[in-house]
């Protein structure tokens, strides 16, 4: 059973609330989506440290009810 992408989006935006969201169902099966996170909260992080706050605000669905996820994430440009 896969997720849906609003649902990935407030999930995301929840554990990260300044967080601009874009969400592609890569395969349209519902279990293969590339997301591209922005957040000011990114500022001074890795990209793995980032990549961690994604996959905390998505509440240990990764590698469950998400079985793929293609992560990007940026801070903003006016940062």
């Amino acid at each position: 059973m896969g997720m849906d992408a609003t649902q990935i989006e407030l999930l995301i935006k929840e554990g990260i609330p300044d967080a601009v969201v874009q969400i592609e169902d890569l395969r349209g099966d519902g279990d293969h989506y590339a997301a591209l996170v922005e957040s000011a909260a990114f500022k001074g992080k890795s990209r793995l440290q980032q990549h961690q706050m994604v996959y905390q605000a998505l509440q240990g669905r990764m590698g469950g009810e998400l079985h793929a996820l293609a992560l990007q994430t940026s801070v903003p440009k006016d940062e």
